[in-house]
C-alpha cells in the first residue's frame, strides 16, 4: 500500500525552498533536501492521523472479508512499544507486507504488566491513563521503524543504488490497533472520556465488554456480571460520539459479551411495554413462583406469564440468570449491539471450537447477514488438549479403535507421534481458515502471545546462563540466531535510533557533528546490512 509516495518528498522540498526565500538569510543553514527527507519520513504528525489512516484499513478489509470469508485478519498482543515495534519489523521482513495484520493492545497485559500498582489481574484495577499512554508507546516505536527504514534508504540512493522505487512504494510499519477498554472504567461519561484519549493517542478500534465495570472480570475467570442491554448501548453510544468529535468518522467498535460464561446480573432494568429490551433481558432471570402472602419483607417481585415471581438473590444483592440460558444471551447481545452502532463483535468462548461459534454466529446471522467477530484465540485454552479431545471424539466416532489412547492423559507426550495427534494439530493450524469461513470471524487475535514468549524464553536462557553452559547460552541460543535469520535488533543501537540520530546530527551541526557510528563503534562487527544481505540472497537465488 502506498502511503509514503514520492509526491510528499516533492511536496514537502518545494514547500522548505519557499520557507527559505521567505525568510532569507535566517535560514541559510537549513537544507531543503535534508529537511523534506525528514518530513517522508514522519507522515504521521498526530495519533488521530494514524486513528484516521488505520480506521480506513479496517473498513477496508471488513468490506473485502464480506466479499472473501477467506480475507481475515490477524494480530498479536504486545505490551510494549518496542515488542510491536519488533513484531511488525517481522511481518514486513517474512510476509513483504504489512496487509491484514494488525496489533492488538490486551486490558490483562496493560493490568499484568504496565500498572504503577505492580503486576494485577485483569479486574480494571489499573490506571485508565496506561492504556492511551501504551497506544501512544506503540505507534512512537511503529513511527521510529519507519524513520530508520526510510532514512537507510535514502543514504542507499545517496550512495547510487537504485532503490527509488523501495522509496516511492514504501510500506509504512503503522498498522490498526484493536484497543480494549475493558468495560469503559466507569459510567458512559468515564467511558466517553477514555475513549477520546486512546483515540487521540492513534486507536481505531475500541473493544468494550458488557461486564459491570466495577466489577470486571477476566473473560476467563468465573465471577463476571453483566448489565442490562441500555446500559451497555449508552457506553457505545459514548464510544461513537467520542469518534465523531475527533473526527475520526469510520472508527470501529468491537462490542464484546461475555454472557456465554457469565450467570450473574447486578440490575433489573426497567420494562416500559412487554417485549422491549428490559423485558427480554428479565426473562433470562432466574426466579422462583410465589405468593402474595409468603413474600418477605423488602422482597423485589416480578409479575411474569400472569405470576408473580421472586427472582433468585444471592448474599451480595447480585442476581442470578437461568442455567442454560447462556447462548441465547450471548445471541440477543450480539443482535442488540449490531443493531445499536457496534461494527464488530466478540463473543468469549470457553473451547475454540468452530462448531460451537458457528452456532451461535449462525443464529446471529439470520438477522444480521454480515455480522463478523473479532475472536479471542486465548493461551487461557488448553489448546493441545481441547483439539486431542474433539479429534478423540471423531475417531471415536468413526469406528476408529481407540484403546491406545487414555482419553485422561491425551496430553502426554508419548502421543505426540500419533495419528490423533497429527489430526489435532491440523485442526489447530487450520482453526483460523476454517473459522473465518464457517463461523463469520473476521480478526483472529493472541490477547497474551508476547507475555508468554517472554516468560518462555526467560526460562530458557536463565536455565543455561547460570548453569553450565554460562555465556554460551546467550551466544548460541540468541545472538547466533540474530545474526543468521537477519533479525535487524542484533544491532541494538541502530534499532535504538543511533544511526538515524547521527545523520540527524549533521544535518543540525554539519562536519561539527560528533556521532557515534565511527570506527571505534563495535556495532560494526554486525557489518552486514540486513536489507543487502536479504537482497543478495534473492539475486543469488534469481542467478
Amino acid at each position: 500500500m502506498k502511503n509514503l509516495a514520492q509526491t510528499n518528498y516533492t511536496s514537502a522540498l518545494e514547500t522548505v525552498r519557499e520557507l527559505k526565500q521567505r525568510y532569507g538569510n535566517t535560514w541559510n543553514a537549513i537544507n531543503p533536501e535534508n529537511a523534506a527527507r525528514m518530513i517522508s519520513q514522519n507522515k504521521f504528525r498526530t495519533g488521530l492521523d494514524i486513528a484516521r489512516y488505520t480506521a480506513s484499513i479496517m473498513r477496508k478489509d471488513m468490506a473485502e472479508y464480506d466479499a472473501d470469508p477467506s480475507q481475515y485478519t490477524q494480530s498479536l498482543g504486545c505490551w510494549h512499544g518496542f515488542v510491536a515495534q519488533q513484531n511488525m519489523i517481522a511481518v514486513k521482513k517474512h510476509h513483504k507486507t504489512t496487509n491484514k495484520k494488525y496489533l492488538y493492545l490486551s486490558g490483562w497485559m496493560v493490568a499484568a504488566l504496565r500498572s504503577e500498582f505492580g503486576p494485577l489481574p485483569d479486574q480494571s484495577m489499573h490506571e485508565k491513563t496506561a492504556v492511551p499512554s501504551l497506544i501512544k508507546e506503540i505507534y512512537d516505536f511503529l513511527k521510529q521503524a519507519d524513520a530508520i527504514e526510510l532514512n537507510d534508504l535514502f543514504n542507499r540512493l545517496e550512495k547510487g543504488e537504485d532503490v527509488q522505487d523501495l522509496i516511492d512504494n514504501f510500506e509504512s510499519h503503522i498498522v490498526p490497533i484493536i484497543a480494549d477498554i475493558d468495560a469503559g472504567f466507569g459510567n458512559e461519561e468515564a467511558t466517553y472520556l477514555l475513549t477520546k484519549k486512546m483515540i487521540e493517542a492513534g486507536a481505531c478500534a475500541i473493544q468494550i465488554e458488557n461486564q459491570v465495570s466495577d466489577a470486571k472480570q477476566c473473560g476467563h475467570q468465573d465471577g463476571k456480571v453483566t448489565v442490562p442491554h441500555e446500559d451497555f448501548i449508552a457506553k457505545l453510544n459514548a464510544i461513537r460520539y467520542a469518534f465523531l468529535e475527533l473526527g475520526v468518522d469510520n472508527g470501529v467498535i468491537v462490542a464484546r459479551t461475555d454472557s456465554e460464561g457469565a450467570g450473574l446480573t447486578q440490575k433489573l432494568p426497567v420494562s416500559q411495554e412487554p417485549g422491549d429490551l428490559a423485558s427480554k433481558y428479565l426473562a433470562f432471570v432466574e426466579a422462583e413462583e410465589i405468593d402474595i402472602h409468603a413474600a418477605k419483607e423488602d422482597d423485589v417481585l416480578l409479575k411474569r406469564d400472569g405470576k408473580l415471581v421472586r427472582p433468585v438473590r444471592l448474599s451480595n444483592g447480585l442476581y442470578k440468570f437461568k442455567e442454560g440460558s447462556n447462548i441465547d444471551r450471548v445471541v440477543l447481545d450480539c443482535i442488540t449491539s449490531l443493531q445499536h452502532g457496534a461494527d464488530l463483535l466478540w463473543i468469549e468462548t470457553p473451547t475454540p471450537n468452530v462448531k460451537q461459534i458457528s452456532h451461535m454466529v449462525n443464529r446471529i446471522k439470520k438477522v444480521i447477514p454480515d455480522a463478523k467477530l473479532v475472536y479471542n484465540n486465548s493461551p487461557s485454552f488448553n489448546w493441545t488438549l481441547n483439539f486431542r479431545n474433539q479429534v478423540y471424539e471423531e475417531m471415536l466416532s468413526e469406528g476408529e479403535n481407540m484403546t491406545g489412547y487414555d482419553r485422561n492423559d491425551l496430553m502426554n507426550a508419548q502421543y505426540d507421534g500419533s495419528e490423533l495427534c497429527f489430526r489435532a494439530d491440523e485442526k489447530i493450524k487450520t482453526f483460523q481458515m476454517d473459522s473465518a469461513k464457517e463461523a463469520g470471524i473476521f480478526h483472529h487475535l493472541i490477547t497474551l502471545p508476547t507475555y508468554h514468549t517472554t516468560a518462555l524464553h526467560m526460562n530458557d536462557l536463565t536455565q543455561g546462563y547460570f548453569g553450565d553452559n554460562g555465556m554460551l547460552a546467550y551466544v548460541k541460543g540468541i545472538q547466533r540466531q540474530e545474526i543468521r535469520k537477519g533479525v535487524a535488533c542484533v544491532k541494538h543501537q541502530r534499532m535504538a535510533g543511533s544511526d538515524l540520530g547521527d545523520d540527524h546530527k549533521s544535518f543540525f551541526a554539519g562536519e561539527k557533528a560528533i556521532k557515534a557510528g565511527g570506527n571505534k563503534n563495535t556495532s560494526n562487527q554486525f557489518k552486514t546490512d540486513t536489507t543487502v544481505q536479504e537482497g543478495k540472497k534473492i539475486k543469488e537465488m534469481v542467478i
